[in-house]
């Protein structure tokens, strides 16, 4: 199988306003967020990046994406290596997060062909994707209104086609159905099974045990900025469910009784 995401022990601290410490009850002004993290994505499979709020897999998403440098570490997408080659990782990955933000006043066919352009595809390129996605996520009869007036499903479906209208061959997604209704979540996870039968490469971030059952590959469970167990779907949770094998895991990892 060949490599299309590899991260090797990569470490990213950040220092905290006075605001921050307080609310993560501190003293120091520095919060280790990845803390030598090490895993491999694999071709045609998705990856799934399971741990609780503050694990540092929103951290490690960024840094696969180029939008903020490791201390120290390598990552590499696509065979590029992300703080060397960030033109070329950029040109080879679709990156949604929830915390994405449209501009309100803007259509949704005004920001596709906005964000094509920006990739150096031809306007005939540009139609001929807008066409194929919009009618796919349901945004051809919203492609005129204001993103403004969007229901937030709406905006996450503009959000997530705007992210791959490039057609690239990795997608990096964090918490890919955070705050979507049922059937938005249902199309979007849809969507990403069609792609891995395509042959994408996938990594998705999130806490959602049936996510994970229902569409990864290989599983990384992140605690503490660190990859404490990584395999198959399979090899995580053994003869329990996904679940129960993690909160295992995480009581063993983290000293609980």
């Amino acid at each position: 199988m060949q490599e299309m995401i590899r991260a090797q022990d990569v470490r990213k601290t950040f220092t905290l306003s006075r605001r921050q410490m307080a609310i993560e009850k501190t003293r120091s002004n520095k919060k280790v967020a990845l803390n030598g993290l090490t895993f491999t994505a694999y071709e045609g499979q998705i990856y799934g990046l399971l741990g609780p709020n503050g694990a540092g897999k929103t951290t490690i998403l960024r840094i696969l994406a180029t939008l903020i440098k490791a201390d120290s570490g390598e990552a590499y997408v696509a065979g590029h290596e992300v703080s060397r080659e960030a033109e070329k990782v950029r040109a080879s990955i679709g990156f949604l997060t929830s915390e994405l933000k449209l501009e309100d006043f803007f259509t949704p066919a005004y920001l596709f062909t906005f964000f094509g352009r920006l990739h150096g595809l031809s306007d005939d390129v540009i139609q001929k994707r807008r066409q194929e996605l919009f009618e796919k996520f349901g945004i051809d009869r919203f492609a005129e209104v204001k993103v403004g007036d969007l229901s937030t499903g709406m905006k996450q479906k503009v959000s997530l086609v705007i992210s791959i209208i490039h057609d690239p061959e990795v997608i990096v997604f964090d918490e890919p159905t955070n705050g979507l209704d049922v059937l938005t979540a249902k199309v979007v996870t849809d969507f990403l099974a069609e792609l891995k039968g395509q042959g994408k490469s996938i990594i998705i971030s999130t806490h959602i045990f049936s996510l994970v059952e229902k569409l990864c590959d290989r599983v990384g469970i992140i605690i503490g900025g660190k990859m404490v167990k990584e395999g198959t779907l399979d090899e995580i949770r053994g003869e329990k469910t996904l679940e129960d094998a993690f909160f295992e895991i995480y009581k063993e990892t983290a000293g609980e009784e």
